[in-house]
């Protein structure tokens, strides 16, 4: 049987006197350019989106459907750690930091954060519980995990129209063979992120020839 997200894991945090139950995800720690990219969000529960799943499972158009009703209806805030941060922290941390910056967005504060993934940020400020494949086991994570791809996937379609040629508008800045190809023939843009290997790599090939 096919596992879906449910609301469990924010019944179980009220039932300990934790009203405000945010869900926070990110996206993007893959890719070798751009920001790593985190939303959280704290659903209203007489208004929870029907459908709300990991953002991979669904479709470009049932995400972007969901999208429009997660924020006519809930508290949310969609949030970035840039390349040079993720260059100087590296990208576990980095993908924290937005996570926090996420949660400190939101227009009330939440009482309890449910984090996807085995680590809970340490500056979080709130108290919080991680929850392994959330976004396929917490409608909340589940809504941040759609808000997070979505907006991140429009920022790169953006990048890609500044930086022409690497395919970002398809491959959202992850290694595919395209994109790897074009770092060889076009090179390191701003916006790639130096501490990457193929990236390193490529930039440390250009050093040794220059020299």
């Amino acid at each position: 049987m096919t596992q879906v997200p449910d609301y469990s894991f924010e019944l179980a945090a009220q039932a300990r006197g934790l009203i405000r139950i945010a869900g926070t995800d990110e996206v993007g720690r893959g890719p070798l350019c751009g920001p790593v990219t985190a939303a959280a969000v704290i659903l209203d529960p007489a208004r929870i989106p029907e459908g709300l799943n990991d953002s991979k499972k669904l479709s470009a158009k049932r995400r972007a459907a969901l999208v429009e009703e997660i924020t006519a209806t809930a508290d949310w805030c969609v949030a970035h750690a840039s390349v040079e941060e993720i260059d100087s922290l590296n990208i576990l941390r980095a993908s924290h930091l937005a996570m926090c910056r996420a949660v400190a967005g939101l227009r009330a504060r939440a009482d309890h954060v449910l984090v996807d993934g085995n680590r809970v940020p340490q500056d979080l400020g709130v108290s919080a519980e991680a929850i392994v494949k959330g976004d396929g086991r917490s409608v909340s994570i589940a809504a941040a995990s759609i808000l997070a791809k979505e907006a991140r996937d429009a920022l790169m379609v953006g990048l890609a129209q500044q930086y022409p040629g690497y395919g970002w508008e398809r491959n959202a800045g992850y290694p595919t063979r395209d994109h790897l190809q074009a770092l060889l023939d076009l090179g390191v843009t701003p916006v790639h992120r130096r501490s990457f290997k193929p990236v390193h790599n490529i930039l440390c090939q250009a050093k040794s020839v220059s020299a």
